[in-house]
């Protein structure tokens, strides 16, 4: 399907985009364009309808999100609320007036309920509310699948709608204002290495489970479900797998070298509990299976940070 279509890939600039256009290089498409900031603010009407009217797009990816961890969630509840729900509500609208063929529509696992079952089934989506640190975040992902089923019904419209686990890999976000737990463990093993330091300081208990999903993986499960899957009913994308953040924070330490004491803050949250995915729809509808094993990300994303890691400190 992808092959000689026009793509607009939303966000494309960012840390998922910069590997997602990678890979949609091996497709065909005929073009590949990027819509971001500052070029176009997503959240304004007037900027969507001027990127659907110059990039003229078969197909819209939409990647383009604010987001950021625990911290970043409780400073910016409104912020993240706002803005992810009016992108997603205004770039499907306009996706549809411009007649697209297909809209893909990238969620978050923070849509599901607090204590949703592991593993986490599509089924399951509606069956709670979300874990309250990131509940405004991942409710106004959610109303893209609302929004994508609705269009579907009743005008016919060609969107899907996919819930990724926690990326990380080569690339990612590492400001610690905004960034997800892998970033900002390495940046701090490294820091620490640095500063001749023997302690790290972790949030919370280390008992929260999360699953994480290597961003070329995620890349290739985008174009994998762009290229063939139509359906209405929301699909899971992620390795399949669960770590508890403090065995996560041991094997980064003993990957980067920091061979001191791990101090655990349990005065700071822990967000959800658990969180892994059952990927078998994925499997099931569109073949995607992930490749890379957590170790092998790792040493890849911290490779990737000691090589840029000054260039991004300045």
């Amino acid at each position: 399907m992808l092959k000689n279509k026009r793509m607009t890939v939303t966000g494309g600039k960012g840390f998922l985009g910069h590997h997602l256009i990678n890979r949609l290089n091996e497709y065909g498409c005929l073009s590949i364009d990027i819509a971001d900031l500052p070029e176009y603010n997503l959240t304004d009407p007037a900027d969507i309808r001027r990127m659907f009217d110059t990039t003229k797009p078969d197909i819209v990816i939409h990647l383009a999100a604010k987001v950021g961890g625990i911290g970043f969630n409780q400073e910016k509840p409104a912020e993240l609320f706002y803005d992810n729900i009016m992108m997603g509500t205004q770039l499907i609208h306009e996706a549809w007036l411009h007649k697209i063929e297909k809209f893909v529509a990238l969620g978050t696992i923070c849509a599901y309920p607090k204590f949703t079952p592991v593993p986490f089934k599509e089924e399951d989506l509606w069956n709670g509310y979300p874990e309250e640190t990131n509940a405004p975040y991942g409710l106004a992902k959610k109303m893209m699948l609302v929004q994508s089923q609705a269009y579907r019904q009743q005008y016919g419209f060609n969107s899907i709608f996919l819930l990724p686990v926690n990326l990380y890999g080569p690339g990612d976000n590492f400001d610690p204002h905004s960034s997800h737990v892998i970033p900002a463990l390495i940046k701090k093993c490294m820091d620490a290495i640095d500063n001749h330091s023997n302690k790290l300081e972790v949030w919370g208990t280390g008992s929260a489970t999360r699953e994480f999903f290597y961003v070329e993986d995620a890349a290739a499960a985008i174009c994998m479900a762009a290229d063939s899957y139509e359906k209405s009913l929301p699909v899971n994308i992620g390795a399949g797998f669960e770590i508890s953040i403090k065995d996560l924070t041991e094997l980064i330490a003993r990957l980067a070298g920091f061979k001191g004491e791990i101090i655990w803050d349990a005065s700071k949250p822990d967000g959800q509990p658990r969180r892994m995915l059952d990927t078998s729809k994925a499997l099931n509808e569109f073949k995607f299976k992930a490749k890379t094993d957590l170790t092998t990300g790792l040493n890849k994303t911290i490779e990737w940070y000691k090589e840029n890691r000054h260039h991004l400190n300045k």
